[in-house]
C-alpha cells in the first residue's frame, strides 16, 4: 500500500483559500490562555503585533487553517507534522504559531530551541499564561528550576493560583523540587 503525505499540498491550499473566502468569516485564534481577545469581524484577523484586528488577505486565511492544523497536531503528539504545518505559516507575528513551534521542538527534545520560540511568543503576547506554563516546563526540563519558578510567579500574577496553567506547573515543580 502506498503511503500518503499528511502535509497539505499546494493545490489543496488554493482550494481551501477560496472556500474560506466564500464561506467562513475570519476569526481570531487564541492560544490556550483564555485571553481577552474578541473575534474579529468578517474580513479581518487578529494581529498580535498590532494588538487589534487588521484586514485579512487570502494568504491569512491559508495561514489560519495551517495554524489550526499545526496546533492540533502538536496537541495530539504529532510534533514533526506540527512543525511542518507551523513553519508553512507565512505570518511571524502570531504568538500561537511561536508557542506551538516551541512546544513541538521542546517535546522533540530540542528544549533550548523550544524556549527560544516561547520567548518570541511572549514578545508578541506577554500575558499568555499557556506560553508561560510551557516555558516553565522547558526551564524545568533543562534543570533551570529558578527560572521555572519565576514563570510560575508570572502566571500567578496574571491568573492567580486557581488557573489550570498555574496548577500544572506548580504540580510539576512540587513533585520533584519542593520549596
Amino acid at each position: 500500500m502506498m503511503a500518503t503525505n499528511p502535509i497539505i499540498k499546494a493545490p489543496s491550499l488554493a482550494m481551501l483559500a477560496f472556500g474560506l473566502l466564500v464561506a467562513v468569516p475570519t476569526v481570531a485564534l487564541a492560544a490556550d490562555s483564555g485571553d481577552e481577545r474578541k473575534n474579529c469581524p468578517r474580513g479581518q484577523r487578529w494581529s498580535d503585533r498590532d494588538g487589534r484586528c487588521v484586514p485579512a488577505r487570502a494568504e491569512d486565511l491559508i495561514d489560519d487553517e495551517l495554524l489550526q492544523q499545526g496546533r492540533r497536531a502538536a496537541r495530539e503528539g504529532r510534533y514533526e507534522q506540527a512543525l511542518a504545518l507551523l513553519h508553512a505559516v507565512k505570518r511571524d507575528d502570531d504568538a500561537v504559531k511561536m508557542t506551538y513551534l516551541g512546544y513541538s521542538y521542546r517535546k522533540l527534545g530540542q528544549v533550548d530551541r523550544g524556549i527560544a520560540y516561547y520567548h518570541e511568543a511572549l514578545v508578541l503576547d506577554p500575558d499568555n499564561v499557556a506560553t508561560r506554563e510551557y516555558l516553565g516546563e522547558g526551564y524545568f526540563a533543562s534543570g533551570r528550576v529558578d527560572l521555572a519558578r519565576a514563570e510560575l510567579q508570572e502566571i500567578e500574577r496574571r491568573c492567580g493560583t486557581g488557573c489550570e496553567e498555574y496548577q500544572e506547573l506548580h504540580a510539576a515543580l512540587a513533585a520533584v523540587a519542593p520549596r
